[in-house]
């Protein structure tokens, strides 16, 4: 239990990092803007209380608020994010549920679930986190434009990064 909590905040913290230190210097165009934070609520164990859920949440946008000076943007999306986690996990959940053992990720589940999975929450973070930074629908298509862009690349890293994982805990 509590090597799991030192791997979490340990991962809450890198994220962070990576986020305002790396990732949000890439904008590439003014489409691609990738946010990899998000992959923290995406991995967090299914049994994870819904009130610990969105705290974390809020605490992981804050953070990158805090260092992106984007003035709560950040912090709401990820907690819309987090919001709706329970009801794509109870969409999408397997035939028999969900095992108590399993984590949401390509070690217990396949590629296609954890796509689904990744691509729904990511696209509604997105959206969000774009439509209330520009605040307008005057320029819904070049934001819906961005939206999609930035969800495919940040799908992609999230996939990337879950390989990466997968095979680091293959060769233990």
């Amino acid at each position: 239990m509590i090597r799991q909590i030192l791997t979490f905040t340990l991962l809450f913290l890198f994220l962070i990092a990576l986020q305002v230190l790396v990732l949000n210097n890439i904008q590439l165009g003014g489409y691609l803007n990738p946010y990899l934070y998000v992959l923290f609520v995406l991995l967090l164990p299914f049994d994870t209380p819904k009130w610990l859920l969105l705290i974390v949440a809020f605490a992981l946008g804050f953070g990158v608020d805090l260092f992106s000076s984007t003035m709560g943007m950040h912090t709401m999306a990820i907690v819309f994010m987090a919001f709706l986690r329970l009801g794509v996990l109870k969409l999408i959940a397997p035939r028999d549920g969900y095992d108590a053992s399993q984590k949401p990720g390509l070690q217990d589940f396949d590629f296609r679930w954890f796509l689904t999975y990744a691509s729904i929450l990511t696209f509604a973070h997105h959206f969000l986190l774009f439509f209330i930074e520009v605040f307008r629908f005057s320029d819904f298509f070049f934001t819906f434009s961005k939206v999609i862009t930035s969800s495919g690349f940040t799908i992609l890293l999230l996939l990337v990064s879950q390989l990466f994982n997968y095979n680091a805990q293959a060769k233990r």
